[in-house]
């Protein structure tokens, strides 16, 4: 979810000191040791869906393989001006359905249902929760129709997600497929919504109302929650209460926000909930390094570990190989306090951006080792993006995936879509609205197999299909393609009637993946055309150029 209401009073970066190399150097011994955890080998595809738009921090459900997307923001990084950030222009006030596989989308504005619906599925930061067929979502950051006032939602609202996606793809009415109750505790943005049993878990957040400020004049008010709230949800199909249970409260182990709450599998077999990181620290505005773990019994902060990469909610996956009895959790890209600059941690206290894609594995003793896996996210992006898990893979009843290292079949484990993509890694203190903008780049997202295998010939020069991504782009894009060996390439970029407009010419290009970056380049045209040529062939692909919101 979007890092909302970030204020920062430290702007340096420092080089890791001479105790944070040792560490880094035993756990680079210990992943060289007989205990060392699988390293998960993950591709990354990206994919172009027409008229598939821009979103960050958005809710999300599926039925029979199509997606409902609920709500978040159609800009980057919220601006600094407290009349300008969250902006009702920035809403997304559409429900939209998107097919996958046959690269189909739907909408449908949300105007025909009562303003105290439309309202929560226009804000920013829900917590929510796919159980069978229904999606549930609690509270989010938003404009009240009513006082025209920011506040956040104290609703918990059931859509129905059979009927609501085939009226939206038919056109049809969305009446009637939604329900809602409203109470305090449902008052949380940068939260989380997960499950055990038949208990819901709200997990951390906090309740925001008014304008955000970043110098802390008393334009809001903020409370955390410092909880974990649980209840049931007594539901007939027609309408539904709830029984709230003791909660969890800790002023400082679950005093956090925007960060990243993960379904597991504990390593006596029983499900949990692990909170990795998150912000801010009781008496510092830096992120919390150590995680909480969540089950039935209670909450147990997991202080001997330090997580140095992805501090921010963004895409996570779950995978738990129980030959092994091992939990490996997946994090790709968003924000961090620290990341990798040729093979050094670095620290840099303004919290950056980041490209990193780390995994995070407990072993069977309930040790938790991190790694930095070697490819990246493409962009400086992944905060307020999410993972859209393929339900055709085997899962456990908490969405965590069946997976065992021995496995020899590639694995599309999901895709991730939308979140908030930057120019540049900090940008929080001169955000205009313009260093940022809301991604609408989809990957497809593979695991490989563990061991090599061999590569079969394939006739086309191209071993995957090429890609032109962000597309819309509103300025600079990348190409991506794979070539079979390696060969000179030139990349021309022409208007519909066959003008060149920009040509860059490759003397060798290596084999394997090749991702090339390009600049802005204004064309006067909503269209151009990427060509690239090789001496084997050529492949054109189609680039729709938007203007900057």
């Amino acid at each position: 979810m979007l890092p909302t209401f970030f204020i920062r009073l430290s702007t340096f970066s420092i080089m890791v000191d001479a105790s944070l190399k040792i560490l880094t150097f035993l756990l680079m011994m210990a992943v060289c040791s007989h205990a060392q955890p699988s390293t998960l080998r993950v591709a990354l595809e990206p994919i172009n869906i027409p008229n598939l738009g821009g979103l960050q921090s958005f809710a999300h459900g599926q039925f029979q393989g199509e997606w409902l997307l609920v709500g978040g923001r159609l800009d980057g990084l919220h601006r600094r001006q407290p009349f300008a950030a969250f902006d009702a222009l920035g809403n997304n006030t559409h429900l939209i359905v998107v097919n996958p596989v046959t690269q189909q989308t739907w909408s449908i504005s949300t105007t025909s249902l009562p303003d105290t619906i439309r309202e929560q599925l226009s804000s920013t930061n829900m917590q929510f929760y796919q159980h069978d067929t229904t999606l549930l979502l609690v509270g989010g950051y938003g404009i009240s129709f009513a006082t025209q006032s920011k506040i956040t939602f104290q609703k918990l609202t059931a859509l129905s997600l059979p009927s609501l996606i085939q009226a939206i793809k038919t056109g049809q009415s969305i009446q009637g497929f939604f329900r809602q109750i409203a109470d305090s505790n449902f008052a949380v943005t940068g939260g989380h919504l997960k499950r055990i049993g038949d208990v819901y878990y709200l997990l951390g957040g906090n309740r925001f109302d008014g304008n955000y400020n970043p110098m802390g004049n008393p334009t809001y008010t903020q409370a955390y929650t410092n909880a974990v709230r649980k209840f049931k949800l007594v539901d007939n199909g027609q309408s539904f209460s709830i029984n709230w249970l003791s909660p969890y409260i800790d002023a400082t182990h679950l005093h956090r926000r925007d960060y990243n709450a993960v379904a597991q599998i504990m390593p006596n077999g029983e499900p949990g909930i692990t909170m990795f990181s998150g912000v801010f620290q009781p008496t510092v505005n830096l992120p919390f390094l150590y995680n909480v773990e969540v089950d039935s019994q209670g909450f147990t902060p997991n202080t001997a570990f330090q997580q140095r990469y992805n501090h921010y909610h963004c895409p996570t996956i779950p995978l738990y190989d129980s030959l092994n009895n091992q939990m490996h959790t997946l994090f790709f890209g968003g924000i961090a306090q620290f990341y990798d600059s040729l093979g050094t941690l670095v620290q840099d206290n303004n919290v950056p951006f980041v490209k990193t894609i780390a995994q995070v594995t407990r072993n069977s003793n309930g040790q938790l080792i991190e790694q930095k896996l070697p490819i990246e996210m493409p962009f400086l992006q992944g905060a307020g993006a999410e993972f859209i898990l393929n339900k055709a893979n085997s899962k456990y009843d908490n969405g965590v995936i069946k997976f065992n290292r021995n496995t020899s079949d590639t694995l599309l484990l999901g895709y991730i879509f939308g979140g908030i993509q930057s120019n540049s890694p900090n940008i929080f203190n001169i955000n205009t609205g313009i260093q940022s903008v809301a991604s609408n780049v989809l990957f497809r997202v593979k695991l490989l197999p563990s061991t090599a295998v061999a590569v079969q010939e394939k006739s086309s020069i191209f071993a995957l299909n090429p890609v032109v991504f962000p597309n819309p782009s509103a300025g600079e894009f990348r190409v991506q393609f794979e070539l079979l060996k390696s060969e000179s390439v030139n990349i021309s970029m022409l208007t519909a009637d066959g003008q060149l407009l920009y040509q860059r010419a490759y003397d060798s290009l290596p084999a394997g993946l090749n991702t090339l970056d390009f600049p802005a380049i204004s064309s006067g045209h909503s269209i151009s055309f990427i060509q690239i040529n090789t001496s084997a062939g050529s492949k054109t692909l189609k680039l729709i150029q938007s203007r900057r919101r």
